[in-house]
């Protein structure tokens, strides 16, 4: 029906029905006024969490979920998944492209950008447009501003770091750390927790420190754990760094951390403890190390730190089932990093992923308290693979014959040869041992590689990457690079305008969907 009939009908439709009297026509539209913002406050997330899982993407999360399946398989060789991570059970799931204004494998400057004010910018930099004239307001900034929320910044990595720094910085480039650093205690946001500042003194070291010009300005700084179980609201504003710091100041990889070491989940559920109010708040939440995890290619850390993100999402569920009407919980990625995918080559059209938990060490720990004594004290190497075969299971190998593959074919699709042995093949030992040779000559100043170098170590250890390599594609999972690719991410919803987040769109909406639902302009 063309517009001209339809304008006619309404307008037949209009003639027949009785003339109101204007007051009555304008009570009725105030009264129609009013039920719509009634509406919208009950529909308008009063508590809003933004979960990020730097670097993770689709496979991040299927292998991880897998990997939970297949060690508790009940062994009747009937193969089964069930969706064990608090963020698969969410009732609204939607995807979001992530590519920015310079590549289709973007950074977490400009991915974290576009989700938290809507806008693409080059990779690099935090909240400013390309001609890095002009900076934009982040979701966290116009909720505490025009609504009043609280707000809390956590991430397992720096806190001025490229994603963190995207809610509260503005910043032609994301190494300006103590430039960000300024922000962040210029922001007034109410709770910030997580790894630890870089480079707090400036890239010389010759500022006043950040943490003191943070006391300052009226921050609370907590740097033991007994501090921060003791943290209340009636503190003000606070800035918690984790106890135990790792590499680059950093939190713990999940699976380094010592008993009682406090996780990312312990410091969501301090969160919500100083943050709940009356008038509502929004915290933002990365798992910023599964992003490290998945550059160095160890699937095992990966695995391990995005359980330990979904713990803290585990919070944040438990929060919302007290407050269902007004909280909103929302999980995504920035971007994937490595090209991470479950299969490889050499397994066929098999899968061994309870290998994964032979690995007792993150690549991290292992280059710090294994490698860096192996090359001062010029260990040898049955000695150095001793350590290997303790800390991720595998075994030199021992004497059988050399593992073959078969053709493979669009109508015949074999499984693994090999039944899951953490036995090295002639051809994987060699590769351990060349890559030994290589670490030990290293003296860790390299920064150019050649290319066949770069594709089999990157700018990794190479003993370690090496070892994390054969366990993956023993395990069935294989990386495809050391950086960012350009999948697509998920977007996770539950709780108050949860719909809003269903089907496939750019990562910059999720802002205005944020926007939209708060009404933040």
């Amino acid at each position: 029906m063309n517009a001209k009939k339809i304008s006619a009908l309404l307008l037949a439709a209009a003639m027949m029905i009785p003339c109101a009297a204007p007051a009555q026509v304008y009570a009725a539209e105030a009264a129609q006024e009013e039920t719509t913002a009634q509406d919208a406050e009950v529909k308008a997330p009063k508590y809003i969490f933004l979960f990020i899982g730097d670097g993770m993407s689709y496979p991040q999360i299927q292998t991880t979920n897998y990997y939970l399946n297949a060690i508790e398989d009940d062994g009747d060789d009937i193969l089964t998944s069930e969706s064990k991570l608090n963020m698969m059970k969410f009732p609204v799931a939607g995807s979001a492209q992530t590519y920015d204004s310079t590549s289709f494998c973007p950074d977490s400057a400009s991915t974290a950008t576009s989700i938290s004010t809507g806008h693409k910018t080059y990779s690099g930099t935090i909240n400013m447009d390309e001609k890095m004239e002009t900076s934009y307001e982040t979701i966290a900034e116009k909720l505490k501003k025009q609504l009043g929320y609280k707000v809390g910044i956590l991430s397992t990595v720096n806190l001025n770091h490229a994603t963190p720094a995207a809610f509260y910085a503005h910043q032609a480039s994301r190494n300006n750390y103590y430039e960000i650093g300024q922000e962040m205690i210029a922001s007034e946001f109410d709770y910030f927790a997580g790894g630890g500042l870089k480079k707090p003194a400036g890239e010389d070291g010759n500022k006043t420190d950040l943490y003191q010009l943070a006391q300052e300005a009226g921050y609370k700084v907590v740097k033991t754990q007994a501090e921060a179980e003791a943290l209340t609201a009636e503190d003000g504003k606070a800035i918690v760094i984790d106890e135990t710091l790792a590499d680059d100041d950093a939190m713990s990889y999940d699976m380094d951390r010592v008993e009682g070491e406090w996780a990312l989940a312990d410091y969501v559920e301090k969160g919500i403890e100083v943050l709940d109010n009356d008038t509502g708040f929004f915290m933002m939440v990365e798992g910023g190390k599964i992003d490290w995890a998945c550059h160095a290619n160890d699937a095992a850390a990966t695995i391990t730190d995005t359980v330990a993100m979904d713990n803290a999402i585990g919070k944040a569920v438990e929060f919302y089932n007290e407050h269902p009407d007004e909280t909103l919980i929302l999980v995504t990625g920035d971007h994937e990093t490595g090209g991470m995918t479950i299969g490889f080559a050499g397994t066929d059209y098999d899968t061994f992923l309870t290998n994964i938990s032979n690995q007792k060490i993150s690549y991290a720990k292992f280059d710090s308290d294994y490698v860096a004594g192996y090359k001062e004290n010029k260990t040898d190497f049955d000695t150095v693979m001793k350590d290997i075969t303790e800390l991720f299971g595998l075994q030199a190998p021992q004497g059988e014959a050399e593992a073959t593959n078969q053709a493979d074919s669009k109508d015949v699709h074999p499984e693994g040869e090999e039944s899951g042995t953490l036995v090295m093949t002639d051809y994987e030992y060699s590769k351990l041992k060349a890559a030994y040779d290589e670490t030990m000559s290293r003296t860790g100043e390299e920064e150019e590689f050649g290319q066949e170098e770069y594709l089999l170590y990157g700018s990794y250890e190479p003993l370690t990457v090496t070892i994390t390599h054969i366990l993956n594609n023993k395990s069935g999972i294989n990386f495809a690079s050391y950086a960012h690719t350009g999948l697509p991410v998920e977007v996770f919803a539950m709780g108050a305008e949860q719909e809003q987040f269903d089907g496939y769109y750019d990562n910059t909406d999720i802002f205005n969907k944020l926007a939209a639902i708060t009404g933040v302009q």
